[in-house]
């Protein structure tokens, strides 16, 4: 059977709770935009294993718990943008396929140019949209 994960980018908006109290959290309590909850929840129903590439930690699976944090995609100098490929790529090498979930008007091209970087170094990665996860897809 194929091992498959889909992924989608993080978002600013993060709750507010996990900054006040600097706890560490999982990537669903903490980020709180609506793009990116459909996503969880569309994920759950179909009991598809997920994560969230964040441009602070890389590749954040569902049950990892991590800081709130603000790190800007503008902000990712070439080095770290470097270790978020080396994230993705070595993080999702065992998966044999990847879905990744570009969410329009939220999707910064920082996120495209790793997915582009981690297909370049063979790594099936198929992208879906809201669309086909209304489809059921």
């Amino acid at each position: 059977m194929l091992k498959r994960i889909y992924v989608t980018h993080c978002s600013r908006e993060k709750s507010e709770e996990y900054l006040a109290s600097g706890q560490r959290t999982t990537p669903d309590l903490l980020y709180t935009s609506p793009g990116l909850q459909r996503f969880i929840q569309y994920c759950n129903q179909h009991t598809h294993y997920w994560a969230i590439f964040s441009d602070r930690y890389g590749v954040v699976f569902r049950d990892e718990r991590i800081k709130w944090y603000n790190k800007p995609p503008d902000s990712v100098t070439p080095e770290e943008f470097e270790q978020l490929v080396v994230s993705f790529t070595t993080r999702l090498a065992g998966f044999d396929e990847i879905y990744f979930h570009h969410r329009p008007g939220e999707t910064h091209p920082l996120f495209q140019q790793v997915v582009e970087r981690a297909r370049a170094q063979g790594m099936r990665v198929r992208e879906f949209t809201l669309e086909d996860m209304q489809r059921g897809e």
